[in-house]
């Protein structure tokens, strides 16, 4: 944990104050984040990937493990992205000094055996698993190093999955709110007809915040996509306590939805988001997400309707990218968050999203993360 004395007086004061307002907040960097696709990067190949502005190139050698570097050489900063693998070392477009997978500097082509090497560069902890390449930039003492996701549904041959990919134009905050307020399903009418969600619990834990709803449709027919997605196989019946039940949490930085139809044992449906800052000012996210879909009975059936689930999803997606995009550029006209928030839920979500979050620009790249615990309170 950063120490406040990495702040000057006078900027501690200021940076306590910006720490309430959770669109001026970063991502604490010390989890594993998803910043690539693993078909994305083919063997003896390079890819360029961004991290909260950081720029890290991914390696994949013609055998071995996927490596991730500074995407800078230390000789003249050009970005490695840009050099040839061979072997499991990464060689430098410009002047060939080559990398090993540590990030050491363990060749300059015009150096002789007796003169020492130069300092190489930072070397990030990779996983690949769910079909993405997870990095880790952060501290690997913290905590989150020892988090990462288990997602069993994944490899379950009760499920299909589809893997999802999106550039968003907003602060990642953003995301996670409106996937946990589902009191928006007026935005969604054009696709689901009048649905209402009502709230039955919100829960909450030292990193973590949960909530669950139940729906009733009062107006229009269910769209075939949804209706296929969520293989319905009774009806809800409150008297005899089976209803329908969706939880959406957040376990920072994380988000999860699952939803179960009335008397299922096991969810129809179970989404995993992971919400990744791509620019400094972490305006911008790119999400990956996991969407989980149970198999109907019948073998090979969900390849036939895979296509309408498909289309239905892309819908709500793009209907939610659309309104998150406009809150940030609302944000941006007023320079700070004047949201009159009302929804309990949402609340718990925004003071977990600042508690566990650090400070944009208060430090270097490689410096210690600052969060609000950290500050004095205004």
């Amino acid at each position: 944990m950063a120490s406040v004395s990495t702040l000057s007086s006078t900027s501690s004061i200021a940076n306590a104050s910006q720490a309430r307002d959770l669109r001026k907040l970063g991502i604490d960097p010390d989890f594993w984040y998803p910043l690539a696709r693993s078909r994305a990067l083919k063997a003896g190949r390079t890819r360029q990937v961004l991290f909260a502005g950081r720029k890290i190139v991914l390696v994949r050698p013609e055998k071995g493990e996927v490596f991730a570097l500074e995407d800078r050489c230390a000789h003249r900063q050009v970005p490695l992205s840009l050099g040839v693998v061979r072997a499991d070392k990464l060689l430098c477009h410009y002047h060939c000094w080559t990398y090993d997978r540590s990030g050491a500097c363990v060749s300059v082509p015009y150096l002789d055996g007796e003169q020492t090497r130069p300092n190489g560069v930072r070397a990030f902890p990779v996983r690949e698993a769910y079909g993405l390449i997870f990095v880790y930039p952060g501290d690997v003492s913290a905590a989150g190093f020892q988090q990462f996701p288990e997602l069993p549904r994944f490899s379950s041959t009760a499920y299909k999955t589809r893997t999802l990919d999106r550039s968003i134009a907003c602060h990642w905050s953003f995301m996670h709110e409106n996937l946990m307020d589902m009191n928006h399903q007026f935005m969604h009418r054009s696709l689901m007809g009048s649905v209402r969600a009502t709230p039955l619990h919100v829960r909450s834990g030292d990193d973590w915040v949960e909530v669950d709803y139940t729906f009733h449709r009062s107006a229009g027919k269910q769209p075939l996509g949804e209706r296929l997605m969520i293989n319905r196989k009774q009806k809800p019946d409150a008297a005899a306590g089976r209803i329908d039940k969706m939880t959406i949490r957040t376990q920072y930085p994380y988000q999860r939805l699952q939803f179960w139809t009335a008397g299922a044992e096991n969810p129809a449906l179970d989404l995993w988001n992971c919400y990744v800052p791509t620019d400094i000012a972490q305006r911008r996210n790119q999400t990956y997400g996991l969407m989980m879909v149970g198999k109907p009975g019948m073998p090979g059936l969900i390849h036939l309707i895979w296509p309408f689930i498909t289309w239905f999803t892309n819908g709500i997606f793009a209907q939610d990218q659309e309104i998150v995009e406009a809150e940030q550029r609302a944000f941006d006209e007023q320079g700070e968050d004047r949201n009159q928030e009302i929804f309990p839920a949402i609340l718990s979500l925004r003071e977990l999203l600042r508690e566990k979050s650090v400070l944009l620009g208060a430090a270097s790249v490689d410096a210690a993360p600052i969060r609000l615990a950290d500050l004095p309170r205004a």
